[in-house]
C-alpha cells in the first residue's frame, strides 16, 4: 500500500493561488487525472491534472519542456486521450510523475513560467470519460445496504447466508457508463406490480440514485493468473464518484435469477476526476469485520489489509429538482455518509475478481456498490430513505421526492479531511433524468 512521501506535505503551498484555499478539492496534495477539452473548441481530447481551479494540460506541459527523465514516460502517456496507457504503466511510473507536477507546481518552481501558460481554467472545460472502460463489475459491499434492502423483501432474514463470506458482485454493461454531466432518457421495461397477473412494458416510475464509489484498475493480469491481496492495491489506479442509476420497478421482476438487467445497464454516471491511491495516503483506515461475524479467508486477508485497508471518504448526495433550479435554489443534501462503512475493502474485492484467474485490464470499473452507512441519514439508495416509497423525503422548498421526477438532477460530491492533513477531493458527478422516449 502507498506510503506518505514528500507530496502528502500539509506545508506544501503551489504558485496556483486558488489550490491554497484550505476548501478546494484539487490542493497540490490531490493531483488527480483527467480527459478534457476547452468547451466548445474543435481540439483533441488530451489529459490533464488538476490544481486549484485550474487544469493543467499535460499535452501543452509535454511541448513545453516540463517533464523529463523518469517522469517523462508518464507523462507522454498521461498526454494521451485516455488514461489507460498511464494506468497500464503501473504505480511507481505514476508516482515518478507526481513527484514532477508536485515539485512543477510549488511555490518557487523553476517550472513556473513554463507550466503556467499551460493552465486551462476548469470552468472553460468539457471532460469525457478518464478510460476506455472495458468491463464493469458491480459489487455489493455495504452490509448496511444489504441489510436494509434484505428487510424490505426477507423480514426475518434479510442477509443472504453468503454476503459475510464473500464480496458479492455481477457483471455491469460498460457502454452505457458516461461522464458527469450525463443525461439520459427514463428507461422502459417490463413491470409487474404483486396484484398484475401479467406485466406491461412502461416507463419507470420509480427511479433511484446509487451513491457508490467506481474503482479504476491500472495494471492487470494474465488470464489464469490471481492477484495475491497482498498485491492488489498495486493494481488500483484510482478512485471515482459513480452513480449507478436503478430502476426499482423493473428490476424485482427481472432479477431472478440471473440478477439486474434493464434496470441498471440504462446509464451510470462517473466524476471526471480520478483521484490516484497515493494521493489517498493520509485517509487510510484500519479494517475489520465485527468479531461475531465470519472473518476473511485467507485469500482475502492480509495485515496490510487489516491495519490500513479502509479508506476514510466523506461521501453526499445532494437533489436539485426543476423547481429549485428555475428558482436558484442550491440543491438539497438527502443523505451523508462515508466509505469507511464499507464490508469489503477495494483490495479484497480485486482479491476476490480474480481468485478464479478472471484477467482484468487497465481502465476496467469496479463499483463498490451503494455505500449506506449504520444509520437512515446514511444510506444511499431513495428506497432506503424511503422505505421503500413509502415516506417520502421533504425538501426544505416545500416538495417531495418518493422516487426521482423527470428533469431532477443529482450531485454526488466526496472529499477526504482530518488533523494533520489537507482536504482533498473528487469533484462532482452530476446526472439528469430526462422524460421518457
Amino acid at each position: 500500500m502507498t506510503q506518505l512521501n514528500e507530496t502528502h506535505d500539509p506545508a506544501l503551498k503551489s504558485w496556483v493561488e486558488s489550490a491554497n484555499s484550505g476548501q478546494t478539492d484539487f490542493p497540490i496534495q490531490n493531483l488527480p487525472f483527467a480527459i478534457f477539452r476547452r468547451r466548445g473548441a474543435q481540439e483533441s481530447l488530451r489529459g490533464g491534472v488538476a490544481i486549484g481551479d485550474q487544469i493543467v494540460d499535460m499535452a501543452a506541459a509535454l511541448k513545453a519542456g516540463v517533464f523529463e527523465g523518469d517522469a517523462l514516460p508518464a507523462a507522454q502517456a498521461a498526454a494521451e486521450p485516455t488514461l489507460n496507457h498511464l494506468m497500464g504503466l503501473g504505480t511507481q511510473p505514476l508516482s515518478r510523475l507526481r513527484g514532477a507536477l508536485s515539485q512543477a507546481l510549488r511555490q518557487g518552481s523553476s517550472r513556473e513560467a513554463a507550466l503556467k501558460a499551460c493552465l486551462v481554467p476548469q470552468s472553460e472545460a468539457e471532460y469525457d470519460l478518464p478510460a476506455r472502460i472495458g468491463d464493469y463489475t458491480d459489487f455489493y459491499t455495504s452490509v448496511h445496504h444489504a441489510t436494509n434492502i434484505g428487510k424490505q423483501f426477507r423480514p426475518d432474514n434479510p442477509l443472504l447466508p453468503n454476503y459475510k463470506w464473500v464480496p458479492i458482485g455481477y457483471h455491469g454493461r460498460s457502454s452505457s457508463i458516461g461522464v458527469s454531466g450525463q443525461s439520459f432518457k427514463r428507461p422502459r421495461g417490463q413491470v409487474k406490480p404483486p396484484e398484475a397477473e401479467v406485466p406491461q412494458v412502461k416507463p419507470s416510475a420509480r427511479m433511484d440514485i446509487e451513491l457508490e464509489m467506481g474503482i479504476l484498475i491500472g495494471q492487470g493480469n494474465e488470464l489464469g493468473d490471481a492477484i495475491p491481496i497482498e498485491q492488489a492495491e498495486s493494481h488500483i489506479f484510482g478512485l471515482v464518484l459513480f452513480n449507478d442509476w436503478s430502476a426499482r420497478d423493473i428490476q424485482p421482476w427481472e432479477y431472478q435469477p440471473l440478477g439486474p438487467f434493464l434496470a441498471k445497464n440504462f446509464a451510470s454516471t462517473i466524476s471526471p476526476w480520478v483521484v490516484t491511491m497515493e494521493a489517498l495516503a493520509p485517509f487510510r483506515a484500519a479494517f475489520a469485520h465485527p468479531e461475531s461475524d465470519p472473518q476473511p479467508l485467507p485469500y482475502l486477508s492480509s495485515a496490510a489489509n487489516s491495519a490500513s485497508g479502509g479508506l476514510d471518504i466523506q461521501l453526499e448526495a445532494l437533489i436539485e429538482t426543476p423547481k429549485m433550479r428555475e428558482a436558484k435554489v442550491a440543491p438539497a443534501r438527502i443523505t451523508l455518509t462515508n466509505y469507511r462503512h464499507a464490508y469489503w475493502t477495494a483490495g479484497q474485492m480485486v482479491a476476490h475478481h480474480t481468485v478464479n484467474g478472471c484477467n482484468l485490464q487497465p481502465g476496467d470499473l469496479l463499483g463498490t456498490g451503494t455505500l449506506s452507512g449504520p444509520t437512515l441519514d446514511q444510506a444511499c439508495a431513495l428506497i432506503e430513505l424511503t422505505s421503500g416509497g413509502k415516506n417520502p423525503i421533504q425538501l426544505a422548498n416545500g416538495e417531495t421526492r418518493t422516487w426521482l421526477e423527470d428533469g431532477d438532477t443529482v450531485v454526488l460530491r466526496g472529499w477526504c479531511e482530518k488533523p494533520g492533513a489537507v482536504r482533498i477531493g473528487f469533484g462532482e458527478c452530476v446526472g439528469t433524468v430526462l422524460p421518457a422516449a
